[in-house]
């Protein structure tokens, strides 16, 4: 809902700065929050320490409290503890009743809770937040800096520090108006650990990490912190529920994370696509409006009020789902508007959506959740509720079928496979896993990193999705791979998790949620797309109560195989649990990814775009790329219709364009 930039000093001596000092401070958080003005064109505010060493900088998209006092950023009577925070904390009613007597707020915002919290719980209070947010925190009295992240990463961000000054923002982009020079850091790129560990691809530019912290003193380092992890049961406990107690427990929670979602002071509308997740939400809000829960500022709880956007592509893409979405609309009784979308259309928002995303994805998804975005934003609508998250939950994604078959399921003896069915069920899913639609694949993964990933087979599939063609001097920074970077940047806990304790499905889905979640779907696909035109998305499938509680379910409860029919039901517990909420044309269809379109021809559109992008110039601007391969791509990608070459062409033009954008110096011909 917001945008936020601070900064922390790390100056020398506790002296007053000069007045010419402390007005450039506040020049360059000023600018700071223009580069990411368009998050928050309601309110902007700032607050900086009598000596100019803490600033603290937000700018504003009102959802609830839409008066003055939601302002932010927020303080204590005392004008202690001060704070900026963006998102949406849930539950904020039942907090302001429990503190009441000890906290005097000043409006009715629910991110007003997290410095009540905080003097009540001090650290602990993280683990009361629910939803999805990102803030920083100042406590003069201890001179301690908070910032912290939502448990799956839904909100954005960044720190660095950069001419004596802990940076933390909402985006990287706000670093620049500090001074920050940004360079490649190739080794993360090499390797891609950028994807799971706090490094990005800018050298010293870090992420906060999903359900992390961090804290920070004057003229100390920084320290990032986990507050909360995904957990699984042991594989080998039995699970003595019944099929429908656990269907039932589901339907409850996913039902109570959509209703707290539909909570807001201006208008909220629904992301409806043709598969299960978003239909499942838009069935679930359909009936808790009949039962007379309001939507957003809607007055008149009747479905009929309620607005659903899909995007539309070419009936020959073989990406449009919009004839189901309009039949799921029908039937629910709500209000349907398409976004079309061909060729031109997403081509003319490609380097907005890597720009805004900060994140390169070689696929054209993102530039249709932009144009999503404008036509909810042209409709006067602030927020949208989505369906992101319940693949990586329920086992949604083909990719999993080989690790939930990989190991028998000890926890739910009813549907234990008979083991040469499994076996021959298992021998089909790798080689189906090998070429999916997530990115490259490599049988080379050393032993030792295939132990530590008990051997899961969904690893390379995810591990390698935007793989560069780099150039040969990069060699000299060794040879790890990006499988062994993915396992590595996880704790050793979760290794041994892995290695003994957890069902493969389950490890997969850690992986997952950890590596392609936060920093392609929620980011390319998410927050920073949606709000380039002021729309906040909440996602019910990320909501911790459910999550937790989907944790342990059954794997093969998740996954179903039937073995007489050698078939696989993908997110069976889900599909059960939604089974009133959706029509028998969703139930029973199978799972197809929000890709877009994925076959383009010469001379059009996008080719025309790559071309114009992927010069040999700006290629070895970067300095990382080999060209003559990346003009053998672009060369395949669009004469030969080769997926992984069309791939590795817009991954290289996605870089040219953060270069380009964010100022990158090009990297030499030594290791940095």
């Amino acid at each position: 809902m917001c945008g936020i930039s601070a900064f922390l000093s790390h100056a020398s001596s506790k002296e007053q700065q000069t007045n010419a000092q402390a007005q450039h401070v506040v020049a360059q958080l000023e600018h700071s929050l223009d580069l990411v003005g368009h998050r928050g064109p309601d309110a902007r505010g700032r607050w900086f320490s009598d000596d100019h060493q803490v600033g603290l900088g937000h700018v504003r998209l009102s959802i609830i409290d839409l008066s003055p006092s939601g302002n932010q950023p927020f303080h204590d009577k005392e004008n202690n503890i001060h704070a900026v925070v963006n998102g949406e904390l849930y539950d904020h009613e039942y907090y302001r009743a429990q503190l009441a007597s000890e906290f005097e707020f000043a409006g009715t915002s629910d991110c007003e809770i997290v410095i009540a919290l905080y003097k009540h719980y001090g650290l602990s209070f993280l683990s009361h937040l629910r939803g999805e947010f990102a803030f920083v925190l100042w406590d003069a009295s201890r001179q301690l800096l908070v910032a912290a992240r939502d448990r799956y990463g839904i909100k954005s961000l960044y720190y660095t520090v950069a001419d004596g000054k802990l940076l933390v923002a909402t985006e990287i982009k706000s670093f620049l108006a500090f001074g920050l020079q940004p360079e490649w850091c190739v080794r993360t790129l090499r390797d891609q650990s950028w994807r799971v560990e706090s490094r990005t691809f800018f050298k010293g530019v870090h992420r906060v990490l999903p359900g992390h912290y961090l804290v920070c003193r004057p003229n100390e380092k920084e320290e990032q912190k986990s507050y909360w992890d995904l957990e699984y049961p042991d594989k080998f406990s039995h699970d003595m529920r019944s099929e429908e107690e656990i269907v039932e427990g589901v339907r409850e929670r996913l039902r109570e994370a959509v209703r707290i979602r539909l909570k807001a002071d201006v208008p909220v509308a629904v992301y409806l696509s043709g598969g299960i997740d978003s239909s499942s939400v838009a069935g679930m809000v359909a009936d808790l409006m009949r039962q007379g829960t309001k939507l957003g500022s809607e007055q008149n709880s009747v479905p009929s009020n309620m607005k659903c956007f899909t995007v539309q592509f070419d009936e020959d893409s073989g990406a449009d789902e919009s004839a189901i979405a309009q039949r799921t609309a029908d039937w629910l009784g709500v209000d349907i508007q398409f976004v079309k979308m061909d060729e031109e259309a997403l081509v003319s928002r490609f380097e907005d959506a890597v720009w805004h995303s900060e994140i390169p994805l070689p696929d054209l998804n993102g530039m249709g959740r932009l144009a999503l975005a404008e036509a909810v934003h042209a409709q006067g609508i602030k927020v949208v509720v989505t369906g992101e998250g319940s693949d990586e939950h329920f086992a949604g994604y083909d990719a999993f079928r080989a690790d939930s078959l990989s190991e028998p399921d000890h926890s739910w003896p009813a549907l234990q496979i008979a083991e040469p069915d499994r076996e021959e069920a298992l021998r089909t899913a790798k080689e189906q896993v090998r070429y999916g639609i997530f990115g490259d694949y490599s049988a080379t993964v050393p032993s030792a990193t295939q132990r530590m990933l008990n051997h899961s087979h969904v690893t390379s599939s995810i591990a390698r999705v935007g793989s560069l063609p780099f150039a040969e001097w990069t060699n000299s920074y060794g040879d790890n791979i990006p499988e062994t970077s993915l396992i590595e940047g996880v704790n050793g806990h979760v290794r041994d998790n892995i290695a003994k304790r957890w069902h493969p499905l389950h490890t997969a889905q850690y992986i997952f949620t950890k590596s392609f979640m936060p920093h392609f779907i929620l980011r390319y696909n998410g927050d920073n797309i949606d709000m380039v035109n002021q729309v906040e998305s909440r996602c019910p499938f990320l909501d911790h109560h459910l999550t937790e509680y989907v944790n342990n379910v059954p794997p093969s409860l998740k996954m179903k195989y039937n073995a007489k029919e050698k078939s696989f039901r993908e997110k069976h517990i889900l599909r059960e649990a939604v089974r009133p909420y959706v029509t028998d044309e969703v139930y029973n269809m199978s799972k197809k990814a929000y890709m877009g379109p994925r076959k383009f021809w010469p001379g059009g559109p996008l080719h025309r775009k790559i071309t114009q992008l992927v010069t040999k110039e700006n290629v070895e601007s970067l300095g990382f790329v080999d060209w003559n391969a990346t003009e053998e791509a672009v060369e395949n990608a669009f004469h030969k219709q080769e997926p992984l070459a069309l791939r590795r062409a817009i991954t290289v033009a996605q870089f040219i364009i953060l270069g380009q954008r964010f100022g990158v110096r090009p990297t030499g011909s030594l290791p940095n």
